[in-house]
């Protein structure tokens, strides 16, 4: 009975954390926020959308656009469950004023907490499986025997017609952007590396670039017995956009979660060689002993904006 009652609280606590988070405004020390509280959407469930805008932002001039999942964690540690944050405001607000990037504004889609995983799991690789397989991946568990997808129905093809057919015109009508293909990237690390992979290759046409941090190649949490990483490589052979007009950013670190990725990451890195991509168009990083965190990311999110965004 006690520890029904000690896990009933830590759920209420849990909650409650939730709610304040998602009620805050980010503080930044750069630029502004501007949110879209409970953005609504005919494809997935609402949620908050929290725009960046530099200091000098203004309608007179035309902004690349950077979308990027996990938006709740890009800007304020004060916020965030565990006191990490990416430290976007800073890190673009230190390249756009030294005239290192082209101006930017970046659109942080806060993700749906339990539906997380279903939102950024690709959803052609995984069907691509066979049903015994599938199966089997749904009733994953994560170290902790909580199940990792909550349901058996993957959402990843609805969130990206949301990011698409929703989000980007309500961005390009309210925002003073630039529409093309060539000034819209959109990044995230790991799930949310593999939805941005997944989303440059299901819209060549509308994204033109994408950063993939600290990939989760396995998509579960187990190397063993796992087909997931080899329909990602097919899937990708298959469907990688032109090396021509489309630039691609990967890295990966050496220590908890990341520790895994090194040998699908090689993998991948040779397909891309394959397709025609090289040194202009995609890049590759190592970070030994970085870990899977948003601090982790934030000391190296300069890397993947300098080389999607330099003039």
């Amino acid at each position: 009975m006690m520890i029904g009652l000690k896990n009933i609280f830590l759920f209420f606590i849990s909650c409650s954390f939730t709610i304040q988070m998602e009620a805050q405004i980010p503080k930044v020390s750069n630029g502004k926020i501007q949110r879209f509280e409970n953005f609504s959407s005919k494809y997935i469930v609402p949620r908050n959308i929290d725009v960046w805008l530099p200091e000098d932002y203004s309608p007179s001039k035309k902004y690349a656009v950077l979308y990027m999942h996990d938006g709740g964690s890009l800007y304020d540690s004060t916020i965030m469950w565990n006191r990490q944050e990416w430290g976007v405001d800073e890190t673009m607000g230190k390249l756009i004023s030294e005239n290192k990037i082209r101006e930017c504004i970046v659109v942080g889609i806060w993700n749906a907490a339990a539906l997380r995983h279903l939102e950024y799991f690709p959803q052609r690789p995984f069907e691509s499986l066979a049903t015994v397989q599938q199966d089997s991946i749904f009733k994953a568990n994560r170290k902790n025997g909580e199940s990792i997808f909550k349901t058996d129905t993957l959402k990843s093809d609805n969130y990206l017609k949301f990011l698409v057919k929703e989000l980007k015109p309500f961005i390009d009508s309210s925002f003073s952007t630039l529409k093309d293909q060539s000034n819209t990237f959109v990044a995230g690390s790991s799930m949310g590396g593999l939805i941005s992979l997944y989303a440059i290759c299901e819209y060549p046409d509308v994204f033109g670039g994408a950063a993939c941090l600290s990939t989760h190649w396995p998509g579960i949490f187990t190397v063993e017995n796992n087909p997931i990483p080899a329909a990602f490589m097919n899937y990708i052979g298959k469907h990688l956009p032109s090396p021509n007009t489309h630039r691609i950013y990967f890295d990966y670190g050496s220590a908890t979660l990341d520790s895994m990725y090194k040998p699908f990451q090689q993998m991948a890195d040779s397909i891309l060689k394959q397709k025609g991509f090289g040194p202009k168009n995609w890049v590759t990083k190592e970070f030994p002993g970085a870990d899977h965190s948003e601090k982790a990311w934030s000391r190296r999110f300069y890397l993947p904006v300098l080389f999607l965004l330099r003039h």
